[in-house]
């Protein structure tokens, strides 16, 4: 799916360590701003303890995991939406995307400069969120005009509406607030939908974090959780260095045991990774036969011939039914067979909407 999580942050607060440690892709990374110049793009698999369960099941010839695209984007600075530093850049990789995981420089290191000289992750995020609050406005303004006129000599029926949800974006912005805190309807939400505003992306915080505050964080922490209580928005606690640490050894039982030593139950990434796939508001869905287990992603809420479009769009066009397994059952039983014989597999037409883990057979007629 072309859906995509854009990390952003300050310069220097850890974002292309941390993408490198979720792709294994080799973005530069130094001690100095604008590291990162264009933007890197790393296709991650999604962890999922159910398809490794499936495979040792199943055992089939091969694994195929979901996958995300984690795009690593420019230090932003102050001035960023006048077009200061690499900011037209940066708004421009950003509105390409379709949600923001915020890095916030949650650790202390004299050796790390910061470009504002001393860390401070709320100062962070508000410079941050002031730009592209900055560029919204200034693109609200703009189309609230031009709807206006329309509305005025009724020339296009959803004008009136639009005006209306321009008028209550520019109010937010004013206040220095983002544009995903206005509640919009369903219709709000149709006329809406071409504006592309950079602050009503889904967001989610991570803390970047040194390996004494790994496990329950730190003042630094505490104080990024309170700011954001009310933008419901998750956040996370991460150590991008112990997880190029991490990223460095050779087994998983390296690995395990390296976060045991750090009282860890698994590396930060892959809860960055099952967050972010969260925010994008994806779920997974698995195809299990000898020849191959696979994972699929498909949108929260899709109902079943959606589904299947997402292995081909002949399987959407000419869906009949889906054979549907429930991944508690399959995984208790151990075969399709155990499962059919148990009376485990469900047969769904086109209105059932698909269960994240669902074990799906689809029959199609082109």
């Amino acid at each position: 799916m072309a859906l995509q999580c854009g990390i952003v942050g300050l310069p220097n607060v850890g974002k292309s360590t941390l993408f490198n440690c979720l792709s294994n892709a080799k973005a530069q990374s130094a001690n100095f701003p604008f590291c990162t110049i264009e933007p890197n793009v790393g296709v991650i698999s999604i962890p999922d303890d159910r398809l490794i369960r499936l495979t040792e099941l199943v055992k089939p010839q091969r694994i195929q995991p979901s996958v995300m695209e984690i795009v690593d984007i420019a230090g932003l600075v102050k001035g960023a939406s006048k077009g200061e530093g690499l900011g037209n850049k940066f708004l421009s990789n950003i509105r390409e995307t379709s949600a923001i995981i915020h890095v916030l420089r949650c650790f202390e290191d004299d050796n790390i400069v910061h470009v504002d000289g001393s860390v401070n992750p709320i100062r962070d995020k508000e410079t941050i969120d002031i730009e592209l609050q900055l560029k919204d406005l200034e693109n609200v303004e703009a189309r609230l005009q031009k709807a206006a006129k329309l509305a005025k000599i009724g020339k296009n029926p959803d004008a009136v509406r639009l005006t209306d949800v321009l008028g209550r974006y520019k109010e937010v912005l004013e206040q220095g607030k983002s544009a995903r805190v206005v509640e919009l309807s369903e219709a709000d939400e149709k006329v809406a939908a071409d504006l592309h505003l950079l602050t009503t992306k889904p967001i989610l915080y991570v803390c970047n974090v040194d390996e004494a505050s790994v496990v329950n964080g730190n003042v630094h922490v505490d104080a990024v959780r309170e700011a954001v209580k009310n933008e419901n928005a998750e956040v996370i606690v991460v150590g991008a260095g112990i997880e190029a640490d991490i990223a460095e050894l050779e087994t998983y039982e390296e690995k395990q045991m390296f976060l045991e030593d750090l009282g860890l139950k698994e590396p930060g990434v892959n809860k960055l990774i099952k967050a972010a796939f969260r925010l994008l508001e994806l779920e997974t869905y698995f195809t299990a036969g000898v020849k191959e287990v696979r994972s699929w992603t498909y949108p929260k809420g899709a109902k079943a011939p959606q589904a299947a479009g997402v292995i081909h769009t002949d399987f959407e066009k000419g869906f009949i039914r889906a054979e549907v397994i429930k991944y508690e059952d399959f995984s208790n039983l151990g075969s399709e067979a155990a499962c059919k014989e148990a009376g485990k597999m469900n047969v769904e037409g086109k209105e059932y909407v698909v269960q994240d883990g669902d074990i799906m057979h689809f029959r199609f007629n082109v």
